[in-house]
């Protein structure tokens, strides 16, 4: 690309992603009751994209083959145990994602 390509791509990807960050305010001004619809979708829709996630990242789970998904159930439980007992998501994701790589480049080789 030319940088003229290049400017151009950057100038309307920041145009655009200006357009969605501020497309739900004029959309819903704060003066303006919400939809039950809205509200319901806000309250499913995370739950539904953790499980759209969840079976992603486990759709090339092999368990007929080795290390027959003992890595990825180990990282499961122990992101699971992790939120329960501290809450904390970003701690949670973190140390669970780390176990997996070391599970996965130096114990499971």
């Amino acid at each position: 690309m030319t940088d003229i390509q290049l400017l151009m791509t950057i100038l309307l990807m920041a145009i655009g992603t200006i357009i969605t960050r501020f497309l739900a305010f004029w959309i819903f001004p704060d003066n303006k009751e919400t939809s039950p619809y809205i509200v319901y979708l806000g309250k499913v829709l995370p739950y539904a994209v953790i499980g759209f996630l969840i079976v992603y990242c486990l759709k090339s789970t092999e368990i007929m083959n080795y290390p027959f998904g003992f890595p990825e159930a180990l990282s499961i439980i122990f992101v699971i145990v992790l939120h329960v007992w501290k809450r904390n998501i970003f701690l949670s994701i973190g140390l669970g994602t780390a176990l997996y790589m070391v599970l996965l480049q130096c114990v499971f080789i």
